[in-house]
């Protein structure tokens, strides 16, 4: 079996329901909007310090956030 793991997430949900907009989530975590939102479209998968923090922001747990599929 030649599978590979992706890492999803569901910030763009979680970030609407807070009322913050993409750039008000940025400033929270310290990074840039586009950061943001390459994360939100699947382009760029975050560290493990950048994932945290958008959970502390975003006041959920990392597995609220983020999930694996199976490609």
């Amino acid at each position: 079996m030649n599978s590979h793991l992706q890492l999803k997430n569901k910030i763009k949900e979680l970030r609407q329901a807070k009322g913050y907009s993409q750039t008000k989530l940025a400033e929270e975590v310290g990074t840039t909007q586009n950061t943001i939102s390459s994360l939100e479209t699947g382009q760029y998968s975050p560290s493990a310090y950048l994932s945290g923090l958008i959970c502390i922001a975003l006041g959920c747990k990392w597995e609220e956030c983020f999930y694996y599929e199976v490609s």
